[in-house]
């Protein structure tokens, strides 16, 4: 467990603020969602009027990359900063049986915050250990409402005849969930947090279920898109996104409010001309992992009518985040991933700062990572595009490809790159010896830099 000494620092860094009042942080965190399945992203088949106003009054990601393209993995490194890699939740999902999860010693945003005098709430899916040690209320969350697995068929049989729990803090609500409810009343519960806790900051994590199979659509929304139930369901998630944001504006919220809305990885390739790229969930081409993501917050500088084609990835979300809040990550915080990138957001720079210009709180963070490049491949990269590069693991959990720039690389079965500026559909392999050496040299570094530095997942002991 953590020591007294360091959540007591963590306490001390709330007097540490760029602002002079906390921001309230939600982040809306959706399931198996493709990067083409918004209107904002370029869908035909739903209509998503109140997610497409997130993105015109803020910023839309064109390059924005979930940590893994399957849940738990992608889980860890949003609420931890780093690579599943780093804290040993690389592999697969941790089913109601795994013995495993988020290791306890390790800093969630959950934490964080509510070390930082916040109010936090973890409303829907966890799936990041199903044990005392792995729960929300062990991992920084004050409140939680919502399942602590997917009600998928693999993971519905380890919980018998009686189904799926639906829980509130511990205690169980219903039995078996209902997935055709389950976007209403995670609204509606973080509806009931927000407006308890409007008087003070909150961090609001709220995972929703929809859209993992099985999906599941009220009667309201049925047969009201173009696209089967999956549509359905997407324009239900919509409505409920928009009574969330009506909420902030009625409580006079909305001006010192940032929300976050994401994948936790893809779903499908694209399905016209306009949409290129290829790959499905569990895979490491581009719509297996490059997934939607908006970033909104008007009152808080955020850039209005933006499209950001940075390479942006959901580790980014820890530092940049607790710079908004105006709590700095202490010296002795375990080393993150993310890279602090608050200016981009507020329009101070157009690309991703260096961390040695120290232009927002956390802007240093990431000079805290191993760097012991080596004469081998010091002609092909600097520190900071190892910084800026991201690295592609897949369900697994292994290295599978490298990004930096518009190149990425594929390391197996042989070294392939592409263009995907000029080729994002991946259909035009080429071939240059300097990328072949700056790429492979980023990946083996970034090997050795886990080697030596991961750390491990929790275990239950039998």
């Amino acid at each position: 467990m953590r020591s007294p000494l360091f959540l007591i620092a963590l306490y001390l860094l709330a007097a540490s603020s760029f602002a002079a009042e906390k921001a309230n942080v939600i982040v809306i965190f959706i399931d198996d969602q493709g990067y083409y399945d918004l209107g904002c992203y370029g869908a035909t088949e739903v209509k998503t009027p109140r997610i497409d106003a997130l993105a015109t009054e803020g910023i839309r990601f064109t390059d924005y990359y979930a940590a893994s393209p399957i849940c738990s993995p992608s889980r860890a490194g949003l609420l931890t900063g780093c690579y599943p890699r780093r804290v040993g939740m690389e592999v697969w999902v941790q089913r109601e049986d795994a013995k495993r999860g988020l290791h306890p010693e390790e800093v969630t945003m959950g934490e964080l915050f509510k070390a930082n005098g916040y109010a936090t709430a973890c409303i829907g899916k966890w799936h990041l250990g199903d044990d005392g040690p792995f729960l929300p209320d062990a991992q920084g969350f004050d409140y939680h409402f919502g399942l602590y697995s997917n009600l998928d068929p693999v993971e519905v049989i380890y919980y018998g005849e009686e189904g799926v729990p639906l829980i509130r803090n511990g205690e169980v609500v219903k039995r078996p969930a209902d997935p055709a409810e389950l976007t209403r009343v995670y609204t509606d519960e973080a509806i009931q947090f927000i407006e308890k806790n409007k008087e003070e900051p909150f961090f609001l994590y709220l995972p929703h279920t929809m859209l993992h199979n099985p999906l599941g659509v009220s009667e309201e929304f049925q047969g009201t898109s173009e696209w089967g139930e999956y549509g359905d369901a997407i324009q239900e998630l919509d409505f409920h996104v928009g009574r969330l944001v009506d909420k902030l504006g009625e409580l006079g919220l909305d001006k010192n409010t940032v929300v976050i809305y994401a994948s936790d990885n893809g779903r499908g390739p694209g399905r016209n001309p306009d949409q290129p790229m290829q790959g499905r969930k569990l895979t490491t081409w581009e719509c297996g992992i490059r997934v939607p993501a908006i970033a909104w917050g008007p009152g808080l500088g955020i850039r209005s009518g933006y499209e950001c084609s940075e390479i942006v990835s959901a580790m980014d979300w820890y530092p940049t985040l607790a710079s908004f809040a105006g709590i700095e990550i202490g010296e002795d915080h375990p080393v993150i991933d993310g890279r602090d990138i608050l200016p981009l957001l507020t329009g101070e720079v157009n690309a991703v700062p260096s961390p040695e210009e120290e232009l927002s709180l956390n802007a240093a963070v990431p000079l805290r990572r191993r760097w012991s490049q080596g004469l081998e491949w010091e002609p092909y990269f600097d520190r900071e595009e190892y910084t800026n590069a991201f690295f592609y693991h897949g369900a697994q959990g292994a290295l599978s490809a490298v990004r930096s720039g518009s190149y990425k690389m594929y390391l197996n079965p042989g070294l392939s790159i592409y263009d995907l500026e000029s080729d994002p559909g991946e259909t035009k392999p080429i071939r240059k010896k300097d990328l072949i050496k700056r790429l492979r040299g980023m990946a083996v570094m970034f090997q050795e830099e886990m080697n030596l530095d991961a750390r491990r997942a929790g275990v239950v002991e039998e």
